[in-house]
């Protein structure tokens, strides 16, 4: 079994490659080769373990990375929301003509290999209805979104033509992330817990009724493990699905914090209102209906207490 995965240097794309490596199979075979792909250099984790420093939208680079043809892709690489909707160009290059060139290099090799995609629930635009169904139309609110859209889209008719076999799933807002805080305008719904579990004051830039669906990251890795191991048929010509998320308002994930760290973590977070992430937030789906999801076996978080927890065990208490 030969992997790649774009975007491996990324959290989900590092916590995907120690599962792998962890497991050791994939759809039934033993994995031998893992490529890890990335603008940056990505650490190896094992002898099965190939990194590159590669940049899919330069000509030629997609089909570079294909030799030989893997059996999976995960196509992780993208430009998180925040940095999408300031810098327009960067978003489509990256998130719209990097996953085509990646796709058409893949619709020219041989076989018809599984690929995974990671897309977002930003997709979705308000007026939206409570809870959201799986098949209701996009409207994406965003550059990030749209950007997110045409590739569910490129991925679909990919698939249905046979270029290669692909499944697309909507993740919901990933945390608590560990590290540092990043671009993505959702970063504040994990500092507000990762950083007052290691002492550190953490700033709320929005209301607490704000609502939203989050996964962990563990979770979101055993939801891609589960995507490259569905069969196609079963999944049917509808290739991108919701994944199922737990959906909170911010007040319950502090509330949470408290059950779990003690009043003292909830202290340390400071109310900051930020009218340019109160407005990318106002127009984001708070509920899914993913009855579709589970019933194909994607398993999701229980609560956002288990969320902050699986935090502490994968994330806080090895460090």
């Amino acid at each position: 079994m030969h992997v790649l995965i774009t975007g491996a240097a990324g959290m989900l794309g590092r916590k995907l490659t120690r599962r792998l490596v962890d497991v050791g199979t994939l759809r039934g075979s033993p994995i031998d080769r893992m490529d890890l792909i990335d603008i940056v250099e990505t650490p190896t984790e094992d002898s099965i373990c190939f990194a590159c420093v590669a940049d899919l939208c330069e000509p030629g680079v997609a089909e570079d990375l294909l030799k030989p043809v893997p059996d999976v892709v995960f196509h992780l690489a993208g430009v998180v929301s925040g940095e999408a909707e300031a810098n327009f160009d960067k978003g489509v290059a990256v998130n719209i003509d990097g996953t085509r060139a990646l796709f058409d290099a893949l619709r020219f090799a041989e076989g018809i290999p599984r690929v995974v995609f990671t897309s977002s629930i930003a997709v979705f635009g308000a007026p939206l209805p409570d809870p959201i169904p799986d098949d209701f139309h996009l409207t994406p609110l965003t550059s990030y979104g749209t950007q997110k859209m045409v590739a569910e889209a490129l991925l679909a008719d990919y698939s249905r033509r046979g270029f290669f076999d692909g499944i697309g799933i909507r993740l919901p807002t990933i945390s608590v992330r560990p590290g540092s805080p990043n671009a993505a305008a959702s970063g504040f719904f994990s500092d507000i817990i990762r950083e007052p579990l290691a002492g550190a004051p953490a700033v709320l830039p929005v209301s607490r009724e704000v609502r939203h669906s989050h996964a962990s990251p563990r979770t979101a890795v055993g939801y891609m493990v589960h995507a490259a191991e569905l069969d196609g048929a079963i999944v049917g010509a509808r290739r991108n699905l919701t994944m199922p998320g737990v959906s909170v308002t911010v007040g319950e994930q502090i509330e949470a914090l408290a059950r779990v760290a003690g009043p003292d973590a909830m202290a340390l977070i400071t109310e900051s209102p930020d009218p340019t992430i109160g407005k990318i937030v106002a127009g984001w789906p708070e509920r899914f209906d993913t009855r579709r999801a589970l019933n194909l076996g994607f398993v999701p978080d229980r609560s956002y207490d288990d969320i902050i927890r699986a935090y502490i065990e994968d994330d806080l208490a090895p460090v």
